[in-house]
C-alpha cells in the first residue's frame, strides 16, 4: 500500500469510477481507469483503500489526512 497513489487516485477520480475498476480488477479484467500498482492485488488495495477514504471524507466532513489516519489506523489494527 503507497499513500501517494492513494492520494493521487483520491485527487484523481471519483468514488464511482473507483468502484467501477475495483470491480474490474476483482474480475481481472483491465479498468478503465489507470490504478497503479505492482500487481493486481496492490492495484485492489489502492482502488479500495481510495475508496473508503472518499467514504470517510464524505460521511464524517472530514479532511483527506484525518481519513487516511483513520483508515490506516484500521488496517494496522486488522494486522495485529
Amino acid at each position: 500500500m503507497k499513500i501517494p497513489v492513494i492520494k493521487q487516485l483520491v485527487e484523481k477520480y471519483s468514488k464511482e469510477e473507483l468502484e467501477k475498476a475495483e470491480e474490474a480488477i476483482a474480475e481481472e479484467q483491465i479498468p478503465q481507469i489507470e490504478i497503479p500498482g505492482e500487481d493486481e492485488g496492490e492495484q485492489l488495495t489502492h482502488a479500495y483503500a481510495a475508496i473508503e477514504i472518499i467514504r470517510s471524507m464524505e460521511e464524517n466532513k472530514v479532511d483527506f489526512k484525518t481519513a487516511l489516519r483513520e483508515y490506516t489506523g484500521r488496517v494496522r489494527n486488522s494486522i495485529s
